[in-house]
């Protein structure tokens, strides 16, 4: 192959930017003239600055949550698509690699080929569509060169529809198992309600309520709660000050007290997994727009929302979800872990049998794989449109 190498990469989300920038780090560890152009967040766009490309850190704006949000942003949505297709159209990269964030990825993928632009299309932590939609399945194939998974059942499902599949292994497993495991402080309980604003607004007050509730029945319970950004932190003290709630609360620092609580209650989505490699017995949460839940549970194709369960194919970690998510469930289960050290530790050696199917422990992080990936990808012809 000849350098440099020019490659398009987009995420639309604070994670994707996260998991977007260690595979641009891991390609450029591969191939150090690769350029990259894209969207992302300030993670991607530092790094392809670095590289001499460019990128349009939008995630502030296209980091939306559910129907409602994304109904209200089409217009912006609809002139960025349009934008990128037209940069992609004028100067075809080798590859264009898309990070998640099915809602516009996906389109991305299906426009591409329309336009019948000569790039092989590939696709980084699969949208969950197994879950909602997996009639799309067989239009991804259509679209996309290949799937990189980062779980190990979806390879066997995009692979059943002659979509080229490979599983690197969850980028999140690698990283935490390195990370010691601290003892347990047996009377800190973890609140985490999730990195975004809405998601604080929307499951933190109920999160407060089952506080309340837990140091009525333990007053020597002490209760931290993970906040994302110093603007969320005031957010939630100025909540917990209106319940009148004794709690502390730290930002940025999710990981450690995730090590340390004894128990917590953990807002549905990335926090999840990451408190299961962690080790922390925890239970989930989440609640939405009335909408969105009421659209949700008509396309939801799973038994369970938490991806520990899914891949467990079983409750391993309790599900509190919208009307479920009471201040009395919450603190009955959280009390259930606080005083069960039987119960803690049974909930920790379930988490950690999950995590060792994600691949985490091999010489090579998941970045690193997915990159070798791509470049095998790149000596292979690209898909023809249909």
């Amino acid at each position: 192959m000849s350098s440099p190498l020019h490659l398009a990469i987009i995420a639309g989300e604070a994670s994707g930017d996260t998991h977007g920038v260690a595979l641009m780090r891991s390609l450029r560890g591969l191939n150090s003239g690769l350029r990259f152009i894209g969207k992302g967040g300030p993670k991607m766009t530092a790094e392809a600055l670095a590289s001499g490309g460019t990128m349009d850190d939008w995630i502030a704006e296209a980091g939306v949550l559910g129907l409602w949000d994304v109904l209200r942003h089409y217009g912006y949505f609809k002139r960025k698509f349009a934008a990128l297709l037209d940069e992609l159209s004028a100067n075809p990269p080798e590859a264009v690699i898309l990070v998640d964030y099915p809602g516009f990825n996906v389109r991305l993928a299906k426009a591409i080929r329309k336009r019948k632009i000569p790039t092989r299309v590939i696709y980084y932590i699969s949208p969950q569509v197994w879950a909602w939609n997996r009639r799309r399945i067989p239009e991804m194939a259509r679209a996309l060169d290949l799937m990189i998974c980062i779980f190990p059942f979806e390879q066997k499902i995009y692979e059943s529809s002659g979509l080229p599949t490979v599983f690197a292994g969850h980028p999140m497993a690698g990283e935490l198992h390195a990370v010691a495991t601290s003892e347990r402080d047996a009377t800190l309980l973890g609140l985490f309600p999730g990195s975004r604003e809405r998601e604080v607004r929307k499951i933190f007050p109920t999160m407060l309520g089952a506080a309340q509730l837990v140091l009525r029945s333990r007053p020597d319970v002490r209760v931290e709660a993970a906040a994302a950004t110093p603007a969320h932190a005031a957010l939630m003290q100025e909540m917990a000050e209106a319940d009148g709630v004794e709690i502390t609360i730290t930002t940025e620092a999710s990981k450690d007290l995730m090590r340390h609580a004894a128990a917590g209650l953990v807002c549905s989505g990335t926090a999840t997994l990451e408190a299961a490699c962690l080790g922390l017995p925890y239970a989930l949460v989440y609640k939405v727009a009335t909408l969105t839940y009421e659209v949700g549970i008509r396309v939801i194709r799973v038994p369970y929302l938490g991806i520990v369960n899914i891949l467990a194919n079983r409750p391993v970690v309790r599900e509190f979800i919208q009307h479920a998510a009471t201040p009395a469930a919450l603190a009955d289960e959280a009390l259930r872990l606080l005083n069960s050290t039987e119960a803690r530790d049974r909930l920790s050696a379930d988490l950690a049998s999950v995590v060792t199917t994600l691949g985490g422990r091999s010489d090579r992080s998941a970045s690193e794989r997915a990159a070798m990936a791509v470049f095998d990808c790149l000596d292979k012809p690209t898909k023809q449109p249909h």
